[in-house]
């Protein structure tokens, strides 16, 4: 069993993944229309918004690989036109934002990251620089869910982080993604 250090890295990563699942299952419903309309937030659609999430974590994301991306992850900023699209493409980059913290270490989470900015490398402590991408992750879900309040859509709730007793409230989002809350809390026979 991982440390709990470790545990708090990685149930973040399953539980950033599953509001991204959550928000994305909800937008299914928006018109594309609804998906386009200017909005009131940091971006002017949901389509702006939910982008720029993808966007960063493709940035941040290929720097905890290693990879040197850099400003490119932005060279479109909207590379999703269409919620489903957007979904697939945010699922594969959960996807590999988990793998990478399943696959940590205490020293790797102490070690160093290159992030391969325009005119520099950025040097950050790994578990810094999680902790920065799960709470960009958070501001922008809760302003792209502010926006699907002012559609047809009604907002999923997207505060809570895996309460015991709430399982039976996410088991069937849970089988849709192949987890289980042993995978997600490390117990013996996970899978």
């Amino acid at each position: 069993m991982a440390s709990p250090v470790l545990q708090t890295f990685r149930s973040m990563a399953y539980n950033n993944g599953w509001a991204n699942h959550r928000l994305l299952s909800a937008c299914t419903g928006l018109t594309q229309d609804e998906f386009e309309a200017l909005r009131t937030g940091f971006f002017p659609s949901l389509r702006a918004t939910l982008n720029h999430i993808l966007v960063i974590d493709r940035f941040y994301v290929d720097a905890l690989e290693g990879g040197t991306l850099g400003p490119a992850a932005w060279a479109d900023d909207q590379p999703c036109r269409d919620i489903p699209s957007l979904h697939a493409a945010q699922a594969a980059v959960d996807r590999r934002l988990i793998a990478f913290c399943e696959q940590l270490d205490e020293s790797g989470l102490t070690g160093c990251t290159q992030v391969h900015r325009a005119t520099r490398i950025q040097h950050e402590r790994t578990d810094r620089l999680l902790l920065h991408l799960f709470q960009h992750q958070i501001h922008h879900r809760g302003q792209a869910h502010a926006m699907l309040s002012g559609t047809s859509v009604p907002p999923p709730q997207l505060d809570e982080f895996f309460a015991e007793e709430e399982a039976p409230l996410r088991s069937r989002e849970f089988s849709d993604l192949g987890w289980s809350e042993a995978l997600i809390w490390g117990e013996t026979g996970a899978g």
